[in-house]
């Protein structure tokens, strides 16, 4: 009993609080590295160190100085290995450093707008069997991307959309980048996925989608070419085979954080950057759970969207 009231002395606030920063900053950076290929080289970076445990305990002095003299050279390996993790890590962090929070949301009538066009030349395309790469800007900007593409700096439309993405036409095989109501850019280069789920069973759109939003904020609606199966993808996580009304309730809830309405159409408040999980599974236990027949040139699909819907939304 003494011997616990005597520890239980040395606890102040300072080392709760000191303990429990250091637990949310490790949670944090594996919950960075989740489901990329980091993953590996981190647990081969804990085998170095269990080795050279090892050689300081044994005393195995050739190993030991092997190790310590590769130290050196490693940190900057490291760096360099994990370049992607490091951008998308500082990238967050100056997010919450730009108070973005407290800035005021867009407003209800643009978020209305960006939601409907999209949701609506979605569907088209879908129903033509035509593919499509729509990507939308939060946070974090695109200017990168948009100018990989061509710079169009053109009113949002569900008309335009459409027709940049019709066949045969120079821009309908790269991403339209969206900011705000407008189209930024199109015929836009997306970085490749660096997931660690098997890439497969996703077409080029897919993986195209899962790479940006790896790596930012932004929110990309796929039209798959193939079978016209409408998706979202938001932080490397996708939703299948959703209708025209829950894409756009969809984009809707991850546009503004105070949005009536969630993908089953209930009155509902959504956090600020709801994620595309939440989403998923009411999906599955709601309207997608339906049979579902994929309009244009006889592609029928038979009612496994909720079963589509779970699988993606482990994609992360």
């Amino acid at each position: 009993m003494a011997l616990i009231q005597s520890a239980l002395d040395k606890v102040s606030p300072n080392v709760l609080a000191d303990v429990a920063i250091t637990a949310l900053l490790i949670y944090w950076l594996f919950s960075l590295i989740r489901g990329t290929r980091a993953v590996r080289l981190v647990v081969g970076v804990c085998l170095l160190l269990l080795v050279y445990g090892a050689a300081v305990t044994f005393d195995l002095q050739l190993l030991k100085v092997i190790l310590q003299n590769s130290a050196y050279v490693g940190l900057f390996a490291l760096v360099v290995v994990f370049q992607p993790e490091l951008r998308r890590a500082l990238d967050r962090i100056g997010r919450l450093g730009s108070l973005g929070w407290l800035i005021s949301p867009a407003e209800q009538s643009t978020v209305a707008h960006i939601a409907i066009a999209v949701a609506s030349a979605a569907e088209r395309l879908s129903r033509e069997g035509h593919g499509a790469l729509i990507v939308i800007e939060r946070e974090t900007g695109l200017q990168e991307i948009a100018e990989n593409g061509v710079m169009l700096h053109a009113d949002l439309s569900a008309d335009l959309l459409v027709t940049l993405f019709s066949p045969k036409t120079p821009l309908h095989d790269g991403a339209v980048v969206i900011r705000g109501d407008r189209i930024l850019a199109a015929g836009a280069l997306l970085p490749s996925a660096e997931t660690t789920i098997p890439l497969e069973r996703f077409g080029t759109r897919h993986k195209a989608a899962l790479g940006i939003t790896e790596q930012t904020d932004a929110i990309v609606v796929v039209v798959s070419e193939e079978s016209g199966q409408m998706s979202l993808v938001e932080r490397a996580r996708i939703v299948r085979n959703l209708d025209g009304p829950n894409l756009e309730r969809a984009i809707t809830a991850l546009l503004h954080p105070k949005t009536p309405g969630g993908i089953l159409g209930q009155e509902r408040k959504h956090p600020r950057g709801a994620s595309v999980r939440a989403l998923a599974r009411r999906a599955r236990f709601g309207a997608l759970t339906r049979r579902a027949v994929s309009p244009g040139k006889g592609r029928g699909r038979s009612a496994k969207a909720s079963g589509d819907a779970e699988t993606e939304e482990k994609a992360s």
